[in-house]
């Protein structure tokens, strides 16, 4: 079985029952105007996981599009939040606070401005580092005690260049190629995180 026959049997491994155990979340802006821009580089690694899962991210709950999934034996409520980067943590806190999932069990996608396009780093838990996202999201929760998953956007072309201008743009053809390309082992190191191993995780697919 070569490495993506066996990711994806990875991703689809168990079936399990009940309410969800773990949330995923994708940060990201709603609206056609934001897709495909850097800041929402979460929502897409959310969409291909979704995708290769069978998952429906349709179901409108929690101010939130979400979609169950089970992976790696893992029940698991997808989550792109509808309420802005600056708000996401609206949405992870009434899911959170609904399954009664502790902060472990949480696992958030999001952009990263300090690492180049298609890399990316598993984190068990930290600070925000200037995201506004994951600020809201510890904002809201009181902990920052969480995984994360931080994929690279790519840094400013120059110091002067306004951050919100550049997390607003646009992947250029040849990055999104790259992201493509990334986004596979954004999901092998999802259902390895899920089974409980974030170490091993952490050292096969963080950059």
């Amino acid at each position: 079985m070569d490495r993506l026959a066996s990711l994806f049997a990875s991703l689809r491994a168990g079936k399990a029952s009940g309410p969800p155990t773990h949330l995923l979340v994708g940060l990201g802006n709603p609206g056609k105007e934001y897709e495909g821009t850097r800041h929402n580089v979460g929502f897409d690694a959310l969409d291909f996981l979704a995708a290769q899962n069978g998952a429906d991210l349709r179901q409108l709950r929690f101010r939130a599009l979400c979609g169950d999934a089970d992976i790696a034996g893992v029940r698991t409520l997808l989550m792109k939040p509808g309420t802005f980067m600056n708000l996401s943590g609206e949405a992870v806190a009434e899911a959170v606070s609904y399954y009664h999932i502790p902060p472990g069990n949480l696992i958030v996608l999001c952009d990263d401005v300090q690492f180049p396009v298609g890399k990316m780093r598993i984190r068990r838990k930290g600070t925000h580092g200037g995201h506004n996202g994951l600020r809201n999201i510890i904002e809201r929760l009181g902990t920052d005690e969480f995984p994360r998953i931080r994929i690279g956007v790519g840094k400013k072309p120059h110091p002067e260049y306004d951050l919100a201008d550049w997390v607003l743009g646009h992947f250029s053809p040849p990055d999104r190629k790259t992201l493509q390309t990334l986004f596979p082992d954004v999901c092998a190191a999802v259902a390895l995180m899920l089974d409980g191993k974030t170490e091993q995780a952490m050292a096969l697919y963080s950059h």
